[in-house]
């Protein structure tokens, strides 16, 4: 069934060939249909599967049949970070041009007031994630009597992140008269419990089997000593065919020393991870589409839900101890068709945890052997060993915040604030007349004593940096990792 065949508004359909849709995923034509009957569903999908269309075009449909009474949202769509509430919020309002709908977005790590202001002009669909909803709700700006559909996304990550209470919070807020649609990746025991506290007789719809990996990942396996890693991962990125590239650590500290030694040696990177602020986190997403970065550098968190159009390659910097969590990262890349690589760096003390990602796929991850720095420790760390590299990681995360604490109290300038992201869509003839000039871009960091090249506002062409070798035009050695579709044979000379 073609979205053509489905009850949906003509403008409906507009926005959407707009949006470069041309036949609904599995997921979307399973759902769709559904909640449009007014029917409560449970959706197991897949990052990558199309499920925010699978229920923003309902939820839009059905909304649009009548008008909005009052100031209250009559639909909310309750995810776990700021990031996806952030991207939901935009495909509402792409699909929604037209509508007479107005859409706001909440999310915490930015002031509070002009999500206030939103709410305040009127509200139809509500995106937020559980900690600001609750907040501005105690605080009486939120009305939530009104609500007609609710949409828990990504539960299973809602669970792993400790926000099921706070989930609970709003549901107790909530008129219990209302359509319920709820999605995830994986369906472990306590998201079955939720599924029958919540839903009333609902549909189950499953797009892909939980807790796999899609299919068109290549998925690949480097064995490395933990103190190697900075350089296999330079070494990679040699390659020119890998223009972009995700990489996943486990701490926030980790993604910041990643960033450091890409910068050092000459690749535009940026990390995105909770001590970010929410502009920079969104800035740097931005110049990473725009292929201003070649490198994003991200915890789990802070990526859950991205969309990166385009992405091909995926690197595991650390081996995440979830495994559900590996196939999260993954799904990434290869989204809408595409190909699409994943390349993960295991140490010994790691391999348990691989070996677990393993068994949930129920398939042997091929393991590259050629690179220039292959696993020489085969002897796991004791338990003595593993607290030592705690501690020494605690103090020197205790010394940087000393240190940072240090300059700011020697009083450095504050910096002007960067403008803050959209957090509400109206018709265009709503917006304000005249709006604030862009704050200036932030300094560019203080050079390395012998030689660091200025940082670039613009894409530009890898010249290689100080003691890296220049990139080579093809590496036989590294095709098994790189996408079917991207591959190439060498030139003959």
């Amino acid at each position: 069934m073609g979205f053509e065949q489905m009850p949906l508004q003509p403008r409906l359909l507009q926005n959407i060939q707009a949006e470069g849709y041309q036949a609904p995923t599995p997921i979307q034509e399973k759902s769709i249909p559904q909640v449009l009957a007014r029917r409560d569903l449970f959706g197991c999908a897949q990052t990558g599967t199309g499920k925010t269309a699978a229920f923003a075009v309902p939820v839009l449909s059905l909304l649009a049949q009548e008008p909005r009474r009052g100031k209250a949202p009559r639909a909310l769509v309750l995810t776990p970070t700021r990031e996806l509430a952030l991207q939901i919020f935009e495909n509402f309002c792409a699909l929604g041009k037209g509508l007479s709908l107005h859409t706001c977005v909440l999310f915490g790590g930015v002031k509070q007031g002009p999500q206030v202001a939103s709410l305040e002009s009127g509200v139809d669909i509500l995106v937020a994630t559980p900690g600001r909803l609750n907040d501005l709700y105690h605080q009486g700006f939120v009305d939530l009597s009104r609500i007609e559909i609710f949409v828990l996304d990504e539960a299973d990550r809602m669970l792993d992140m400790g926000f099921l209470p706070d989930v609970r919070r709003v549901l107790e807020k909530l008129p219990e008269k209302r359509q319920n649609l709820m999605f995830s990746a994986t369906i472990p025991e306590p998201i079955k419990a939720l599924v029958d506290e919540i839903l009333q007789n609902p549909v189950h719809v499953r797009a892909a089997p939980p807790a796999t990996t899609v299919e068109k990942v290549e998925q690949t396996v480097y064995f490395v000593d933990r103190e190697q890693k900075p350089k296999l991962l330079q070494w990679v990125l040699e390659d020119p065919r890998i223009g972009s590239a995700l990489v996943f650590t486990r701490t926030k500290h980790g993604a910041d020393r990643v960033v450091r030694d890409l910068t050092r040696a000459g690749v535009r990177a940026a990390a995105i991870h909770g001590n970010k602020s929410q502009n920079a986190r969104q800035k740097a997403l931005s110049q990473f589409k725009n292929h201003q970065l070649r490198v994003l550098v991200a915890t789990d968190i802070a990526a859950r839900g991205l969309d990166i159009e385009g992405l091909t390659h995926v690197i595991n910097y650390d081996i995440p101890e979830v495994p559900e969590t590996y196939v999260h990262r993954i799904g990434r890349t290869a989204r809408a068709g595409r190909s699409g690589a994943a390349l993960s760096f295991c140490t010994i003390d790691e391999k348990a945890d691989f070996l677990a990602i393993e068994r949930l796929i129920r398939r042997e991850i091929p393991e590259v052997t050629q690179h220039p720095y292959p696993m020489q420790n085969c002897t796991p760390m004791t338990k003595e060993q593993k607290q030592a590299l705690r501690l020494e990681k605690q103090a020197r995360a205790e010394a940087a915040r000393a240190r940072r604490a240090a300059r700011e109290k020697a009083g450095a300038p504050a910096r002007k604030k960067a403008p803050q992201p959209p957090i509400s869509q109206k018709p265009a003839s709503q917006k304000p007349a005249s709006q604030k000039p862009a704050a200036q871009p932030p300094r560019a960091k203080r050079p390395s004593p012998k030689k660091a090249a200025p940082e670039q506002k613009r894409p530009a062409p890898e010249r290689g940096a100080r003691r890296t070798p220049p990139a080579r035009a093809f590496r036989p050695d590294l095709e098994k990792y790189v996408p079917k579709g991207l591959r190439r044979p060498p030139k003959k000379h």
